[in-house]
């Protein structure tokens, strides 16, 4: 198989079961991480090769655009988990999040997107989050970032299919990742929602921990990828093949109260 494959962060978690996956399919997979030089043997999946990239720097992605050569398939997969109060979250934290989360993603897209038009193949994967569509208090910085790039993949992908070229998002639920760990955080100790906000987080890491394995949301990645027509949406985890069809079928009231209990927020 001669194709090159692009996953952002693809050191841990998601990123790195991808990466793998796609190793282990005969692509030639070039992972991202900050920093290539400071990763572990346990960080390098076997039969990928790495190259530095930071979402926050139209430098650091322009610089990965070119080192990567001709691309096949993009996985934007790195990202930002970031929760805190509305009226809370810094401003300086929110324009981080959109870039890492949105913007630098979009723009490598904008960059590799031509070679693969003009080859008339290719694959775009958006990571995005099933709090896209069931959104949760105290994560609508996240919710919203993860919207907007499911947005942009969705009207992209009118203007590149005709030419053989696809954009798909796959949505995870919770997932055992260890991204607990990494998410940033955003309260006042004497913030009026610091109940609240401890509840859902407590919450939170409890169903990533008993979560989806990161293999799992890797192979539904591969299926989009391979797919002769693939789906504008994939989700995977959180029994997304039950609680999609009912939240069609269902009042959104009921929706929004069923997704706050599964993170101990009741009203």
């Amino acid at each position: 198989m001669d194709r090159t494959a692009l996953v952002t962060g693809a050191s841990s978690g998601i990123g790195k079961a991808t990466a793998a996956a796609l190793a282990a399919r005969g692509y030639r997979v070039v992972g991202t991480s900050r920093d290539p030089e400071s990763l572990t043997a346990g960080q390098r999946p076997d039969g990928v090769s790495f190259l530095p990239l930071d979402l926050g720097d139209d430098a650091s992605i322009e610089a990965l655009a070119g080192a990567a050569g001709p691309v096949d398939v993009l996985v934007n997969n790195a990202g930002e988990s970031q929760s805190g109060p509305f009226e809370e979250l810094p401003p300086d934290a929110l324009r981080r999040l959109f870039q890492v989360n949105v913007l630098g993603p979009v723009r490598l897209s904008q960059l590799l997107l031509p070679g693969m038009r003009e080859r008339r193949r290719g694959r775009v994967v958006m990571v995005g989050s099933m709090l896209a569509s069931f959104p949760l208090a105290y994560r609508s910085s996240y919710v919203a970032s993860k919207a907007a790039l499911r947005g942009f993949s969705d009207g992209a992908r009118h203007e590149y299919s005709p030419f053989g070229v696809w954009l798909t998002t796959v949505e995870p639920g919770s997932i055992s990742t260890g991204i607990s760990e990494r998410r940033t955080r955003y309260t006042r100790e004497s913030s009026p929602h610091r109940a609240d906000f401890d509840r859902m987080l407590a919450a939170l890491d409890r169903n990533e921990r008993s979560g989806a394995s990161a293999e799992r949301v890797a192979a539904t990645i591969v299926k989009a990828i391979e797919a002769p027509r693939p789906r504008a949406h994939y989700a995977v985890g959180s029994n997304a093949a039950l609680v999609f069809p009912l939240r069609r079928l269902l009042p959104s009231s009921l929706v929004e109260k069923a997704t706050h209990r599964r993170h101990d927020l009741r009203r």
